[in-house]
């Protein structure tokens, strides 16, 4: 019993829990947001009479189609990603950016197969080119 009580109180877990609740809380919010407001409003803009898109249907041979919900599900899917992107992914890539750019450079470019190789390389791993012995740092300038 000790072992589990352990595992349910690793700090790992304990954010991943709260990271789900909050995803689907979120979630929740969003679709509220497309089904309250957003649907209504391009109703309004473009003189539809059903300002809930969850309604539109259509049916052949007796089956109902309901692409209205499809619909309200895109534009949740939509927001959520755009809300992502905005407030995780964009945020990361500069500060992964950052922290890389002051870092030394330890691989070069294989010339015939564009590779990424050690800068002490003779030869390359993968299409077993022989590079030149001489590294870039040695040259002499000009």
């Amino acid at each position: 019993m000790g072992g589990f009580k352990k595992f349910l109180m690793r700090g790992n877990l304990v954010e991943l829990a709260v990271a789900v609740v909050i995803g689907a809380t979120f979630s929740g919010l969003v679709q509220a947001l497309v089904k309250d407001l957003i649907t209504p409003l391009i109703a309004a803009i473009t003189g539809g009479d059903e300002p809930d898109f969850s309604k539109y249907e259509f049916t052949v041979n007796g089956a109902r189609f309901m692409y209205g919900d499809f619909v309200n599900h895109v534009l949740s899917f939509l927001i959520i990603a755009a809300v992502i992107y905005w407030l995780v992914v964009m945020p990361m890539t500069r500060i992964i950016t950052f922290f890389d750019r002051d870092r030394e450079a330890t691989e070069k470019k294989c010339p015939e197969c564009l590779s990424d190789i050690p800068l002490d390389a003779s030869r390359c791993a993968f299409c077993t080119v022989e590079l030149s012995q001489v590294r870039a740092a040695d040259k002499p300038s000009v």
